[in-house]
């Protein structure tokens, strides 16, 4: 027997049918039951749950039947083998040991730690969803506010311990250090004389307080140290310090400093050579002398590499970056690029520059409001009695070398 389908006009229609064979042997099919419309008819649901009951001998659950049940979360686990594997229990049981607490540190800590990895939220959030996660022991709600303060109390002295066991636990010689700044706002508008303060916002938030760090990570992106400042201190002033806190406390003798733009003063830069490390930083050809930005522009000299989605070409030149208040030069080398991608995004954002610059010469009113980084960088006004503005054609060229 076997159920087979039977289309008439519009619908389907399911019917029990039986194999047999005549009085001259020929194979025939005869209709034992008519199933009723496929479309729309849960009896046909039931009867085939009930068939695959009989036939298994077990109850079939249907998924309406199902109901929500908590779920709960063990991606810890992981977390906890490298939490071991880096020593932080030892390194954290010492600390408390040292200290006198009474409450399990270790443990305390590595519950902030997973709950801000799994799914981030404050220290009320993560004491009230506990029962959330399997085989964690349980910590008092003061614990996780006490721990704080004990892990700043002993930053440094944990963060020189993790930075020697990764040299033992990898085998590693660290030479080449990344260092970046980035922003953490609060969501408060109230300054204090320690470190919240208003200042320039990496997320945006230019109406909130805000804190500065200083991160040093290793070639793996493993971090080494960090420094926290105002919120107020621009980036390139954060270097000194975090430097300083390199050389003393990690003992690395051959250190090259790889960071972005906003770290290249000529002050970081002396003293970094002053302190005997190599640098690697990304530099403004704008900013540069005209001679330079003439070689740069040279076609002479380049070195060609042909890429899938286009060449790149590279040169090094060599550049006596002059000091300030008469302290000599830096001897440097650039090393400058050239990419067919980068060339046809930068003409795309130019363009789309462009395009903003026309629509404000068709509504001068608005000129005067607008931004210099936005249309505004490609226009120049030629009459201030009258405001007239055109297009700036000397610096779309210059833009566009």
């Amino acid at each position: 027997m076997f159920i087979k389908p039977t289309k008439s006009k519009n619908f389907t229609y399911a019917q029990l049918v039986e194999s047999y064979r005549d009085e001259e042997g020929k194979s025939r099919h005869r209709v034992i039951f008519n199933l009723g419309r496929v479309e729309d008819n849960p009896s046909l649901l039931r009867i085939g749950q009930r068939l695959v009951e009989l036939a298994s001998g077990k109850k079939v659950c249907s998924i309406e039947d199902l109901q929500g049940e908590e779920i709960l979360g063990w991606g810890h686990v992981i977390y906890k083998k490298l939490w071991q594997e880096y020593e932080l229990d030892r390194i954290l049981k010492y600390v408390s040991e040292k200290t006198k607490i009474a409450y399990d540190l270790p443990n305390t800590v590595f519950r902030m730690v997973v709950q801000h990895l799994l799914d981030p939220c404050s220290k009320l959030k993560t004491y009230s969803k506990q029962q959330e996660y399997v085989g964690l022991e349980e910590v008092e709600l003061n614990h996780l506010y006490r721990a704080l303060d004990v892990l700043q109390q002993h930053k440094e002295e944990i963060e020189e311990e993790i930075f020697h066991n990764n040299r033992t636990l990898f085998n590693m010689e660290v030479d080449i250090v990344y260092y970046d700044v980035t922003t953490f706002y609060f969501e408060s508008t109230k300054n204090d004389e320690e470190l919240k303060e208003f200042g320039y916002s990496k997320d945006g938030k230019l109406n909130r307080v805000q804190v500065v760090m200083g991160l040093f990570v290793d070639t793996e992106g493993r971090p080494i140290g960090y420094e926290l400042f105002k919120g107020n201190v621009f980036d390139s002033k954060t270097l000194k310090k975090s430097l300083e806190a390199l050389s003393e406390r990690f003992s690395i003798r051959k250190v090259v400093i790889v960071a972005d733009r906003g770290m290249n003063s000529k002050e970081n830069l002396e003293m970094i050579k002053e302190k005997g490390y190599g640098y690697v930083f990304a530099s403004k050809l704008r900013s540069m002398p005209q001679q330079v930005i003439e070689q740069v522009l040279d076609q002479e000299g380049y070195i060609q590499i042909n890429e899938e989605e286009g060449s790149f070409r590279y040169k090094v030149l060599e550049y006596d970056n002059k000091l300030t208040k008469g302290k000599g030069s830096l001897e440097e080398r650039l090393i400058v690029t050239y990419s067919d991608k980068r060339a046809r995004k930068d003409a795309a954002d130019r363009q789309r520059m462009l395009d903003k610059a026309t629509k404000l010469l068709a509504q001068p009113s608005k000129i005067d409001a607008a931004n210099k980084r936005g249309g505004k960088k490609y226009l120049k006004q030629i009459n201030a009695d009258n405001a007239r503005w055109v297009l700036d054609k000397d610096a779309i060229e210059k833009s566009s070398r």
